[in-house]
């Protein structure tokens, strides 16, 4: 068992909702997800949920010593692992569905790309709903959200229920080819193109925090 395994094993058997993976992605599943970060230039990559630094180590592969990398990590354990690690990111330990808040503080106004490894078919709706807003609220129309899913879980309804929600708030939703070498098979979410909902928030009435954008009946509701 390698050390990173047995750290992610650990954490999953300490808060399996919060971790949601017993072992590290795969080097291919990390190339498949980290895929829209930019060749060139100075972008603004978010990392959502980064575990134990899979995706991290892909994204500053591709950056090179470029850009910003923000990661959000909610357990203190690997966040404080990803800082000793890789002390060129920025980590965070906060939930994701702070992130508008987190960019501004950061000092960056939105994200190019937002890269996801959140367990998002264990977490509630709710949560679901309100950092699904929070990625959409901080992208531009030219941005880029990938996150991926187990295909073992992919018939469950919170997977199901998660799909319709990217349809609500992207316009283009791709599902990628699944990663049989990773433990387990997975498969990948490029979602472009962020819907304006303000006009959906502003006739149903909601605040923000209500995230109108949650409602799954909406466009792309395959």
């Amino acid at each position: 068992m390698t050390s990173d395994t047995g750290v992610m094993l650990h954490e999953f058997l300490r808060s399996p909702m919060q971790v949601g993976a017993v072992a590290p992605s795969s080097r291919r599943l990390a190339a498949a997800v980290t895929a829209p970060v930019p060749e060139a230039g100075d972008p603004v990559v978010v990392e959502l949920g980064p575990g134990t630094g899979a995706f991290t180590g892909m994204i500053q592969e591709l950056l090179g010593g470029r850009g910003h990398h923000v990661a959000v990590e909610i357990n203190p354990r690997l966040a404080g692992s990803l800082r000793r690690r890789f002390p060129r990111v920025e980590v965070l330990t906060a939930e994701a569905a702070e992130l508008p808040r987190l960019l501004a503080a950061c000092g960056h106004g939105s994200a190019d790309v937002v890269i996801s490894g959140l367990p998002w078919a264990s977490l509630p709706e709710r949560t679901q709903h309100e950092t699904l807003c929070a990625v959409r609220e901080v992208l531009p129309v030219d941005g880029a959200f990938t996150t991926f899913g187990y295909v073992h879980a992919m018939r469950l309804a919170p997977a199901r229920r998660f799909r319709r929600m990217l349809g609500v708030n992207f316009e283009e939703v791709v599902a990628g080819r699944t990663v049989w070498g990773n433990l387990p098979p997975a498969f990948v979410y490029h979602s472009r193109r962020p819907r304006d909902l303000g006009p959906m928030r502003r006739l149903s009435g909601h605040r923000r925090a209500d995230c109108a954008c949650a409602a799954t009946g909406g466009p792309g509701n395959g």
